[in-house]
């Protein structure tokens, strides 16, 4: 593949795209003590209180081992609890602290303002189209 077609194809300037907002994302997270995967993770528990570490990683794109380090440095810094043993199952159900979820509305500002120069490009009547492409595009790949 020649550079030309490289910087042409759709998911050469997809991954290109992600990484960009990766990039601006963990430095303004940065700011606020917070990696990205941990800001995912604490958007979904503000969303969906006790979710699970195998949820928590699927919504996070991330490993279950991986969610495990990103939960115990949650919990370390107080942001998070989980019960000492599981009410049923083995699950863990985890929530927000009221310092998680103090941190989390801190941060979800600064990610926005990520979004919203990320869209603003587009102008608004091209953002609803974007998003209902790229989520066909993840469902008929199996994502």
């Amino acid at each position: 593949m020649t550079q030309d077609e490289l910087d042409g194809s759709v998911g050469y300037v997809l991954k290109r795209a992600q990484a960009a907002l990766r990039a601006a994302m963990d430095a303004a997270l940065r700011e606020h003590g917070l990696t990205t995967p941990q800001y995912v993770c604490l958007e979904r528990l503000d969303q969906r209180p006790g979710l699970s570490n195998a949820e928590l990683a699927r919504n996070a794109f991330v490993s279950r081992q991986s969610m495990n380090v990103v939960l115990r440095g949650l919990e370390e810094g107080g942001l998070v609890e989980r019960p000492a043993r599981a009410p049923h199952g083995r699950a863990l159900p985890v929530r927000l602290t009221a310092e998680g979820r103090e941190r989390l509305r801190r941060a979800h500002a600064d990610v926005f303002e990520i979004e919203r120069r990320m869209v603003g490009v587009l102008g608004p009547e091209r953002v609803d189209p974007l998003r209902a492409d790229l989520t066909r595009i993840a469902e008929d790949l199996g994502g």
